[in-house]
């Protein structure tokens, strides 16, 4: 869903092929995307969901996420690597996946984005740190605006909650908006 509207939906429940379908909905053309691990293919999906939503707001974008599973979903495919009697060395190409913040890299290459960034791991979605970060960025000039919320990908589930945030957004930038927003 973009701003409340269902603008795709799909019978599969399969991660891979969900991810693989949105790519070819989206009509991106991305050739990186393929070799991305799924934490990543999800962040750079919702951002392509949302970003093209607002294409005047400029390449001043911060990009703040946030997770329960870091990219434990990737770390434990390449400690299978690892483990592999017959593969005597790790896999690089997963290696390269093992940490959270690749997407928002993915995402900042597709858009050319040089601003502040970060990936944050709570238990739960955490409004309140998530409001007064973006705020902080906002009012101390660090960026026009802040692509935002959460990203989670863990074995079969996954989640993805993301917002723009600006100072001359539509709707109201408060910690219970985020609370009504993720909730909804």
């Amino acid at each position: 869903m973009v701003n409340g509207t269902d603008v795709y939906g799909t019978d599969t429940l399969d991660k891979n092929e969900f991810f693989k379908r949105v790519y070819q909905f989206l009509g991106i053309k991305y050739s990186k995307f393929f070799k991305m691990d799924n934490l990543s293919k999800l962040a750079f999906l919702s951002a392509e969901f949302v970003l093209s939503e607002t294409p005047s707001i400029g390449k001043n974008i911060a990009i703040i996420l946030s997770n329960n599973a870091s990219s434990l979903d990737t770390d434990r495919k390449y400690q299978d690597s690892i483990n592999d009697s017959e593969n005597y060395y790790p896999s690089p190409a997963v290696f390269v996946y093992t940490l959270p913040n690749i997407g928002i890299g993915e995402i900042s290459i597709r858009h050319q984005l040089k601003s502040e960034n970060g990936f944050f791991v709570f238990e739960n979605y955490n409004t309140n740190f998530h409001y007064h970060y973006e705020n902080n960025l906002l009012q101390n000039n660090k960026c026009n605006s802040v692509l935002a919320g959460w990203v989670n990908v863990d074995e079969d589930s996954y989640e993805a909650f993301l917002y723009l945030v600006s100072e001359t957004g539509e709707i109201e930038h408060t910690e219970q908006k985020l609370k009504q927003l993720y909730n909804e």
